[in-house]
C-alpha cells in the first residue's frame, strides 16, 4: 500500500488506501460516464469485480481496455474462441473463463439494445429518485430496489453477471446514486 500524506481534504474512507483509489474517488467515481463504450468499460469491470476487491480490478484496468480494445462492443461481441483463448493466458487481467465470456456475451446483448435506446439510457431509467445519506461506510447500502430490477431487466435481455450488487455498485459508480458519505468533499446532490 502507498504511504499517502495527509492533505487535509476529507473523503470517503475507502479512498484514502493508495494513491490508486484516491485518484479514483477524487477524479472519476461518481461522475457520469459519455457513451455506450464507457458504460460498457463499466458493466464489464464490475463484472470482472465480483467476487474480488475493487482495487484489485482498477490496478488491472489498463491490461483489461487493451485486451478488450478499450471495450470496444463489436470488438467484444466477435471474440471467438481463440482470442477466448489467448485472454485466459492474460496475466494483465482477470482470468476467469466465465467472466471473459460474459464479457462477450454483453458486448452481443449491449450491440442488440441499440435498437431499442441503448445501453446508457437502459441502465440511467433505472437511477433512484433519491441517494441515500450515510454518515458511515456501514450505511451505504450495497443494493436497492432499483438495482434489483435493473438486474432482473438485464438479466431478461441477455446479460450475464449483473446482479443486484454489481449494478448498484455500478449504478455508485456512474452518478446514479449519490454515496459518498455526507462529510466528504465529493458529496453533492444526486
Amino acid at each position: 500500500m502507498d504511504e499517502l500524506e495527509d492533505d487535509g481534504i476529507v473523503r470517503c474512507g475507502w479512498a484514502d488506501g493508495s494513491a490508486m483509489m484516491r485518484e479514483y474517488h477524487d477524479q472519476e467515481w461518481g461522475l457520469p460516464v459519455d457513451g455506450e463504450q464507457a458504460m460498457f468499460e463499466r458493466l464489464s469491470l464490475e463484472a470482472f469485480q465480483a467476487g474480488l476487491s475493487w482495487a484489485t480490478t482498477l490496478r488491472k484496468r489498463p491490461a483489461f481496455r487493451e485486451a478488450f480494445r478499450d471495450f470496444d462492443l463489436d470488438y467484444c461481441a466477435g471474440l471467438g474462441d481463440r482470442e477466448i483463448e489467448e485472454l485466459m493466458g492474460n496475466e494483465g487481467i482477470i482470468r476467469a473463463r466465465a467472466k471473459i465470456e460474459a464479457t462477450r456475451n454483453n458486448a452481443a446483448a449491449a450491440i442488440e439494445l441499440r435498437s431499442d435506446g441503448g445501453l446508457v439510457t437502459l441502465i440511467e431509467s433505472f437511477a433512484p429518485a433519491d441517494s441515500p445519506e450515510p454518515a458511515t461506510h456501514a450505511e451505504v447500502p450495497t443494493s436497492s430496489d432499483e438495482s434489483v430490477a435493473l438486474a432482473k431487466e438485464l438479466r431478461a435481455r441477455g446479460f450475464k453477471f449483473v446482479g443486484p450488487t454489481n449494478m448498484y455498485a455500478l449504478m455508485e459508480a456512474v452518478g446514479l446514486v449519490n454515496t459518498h458519505l455526507v462529510t466528504c468533499f465529493r458529496r453533492s446532490p444526486a
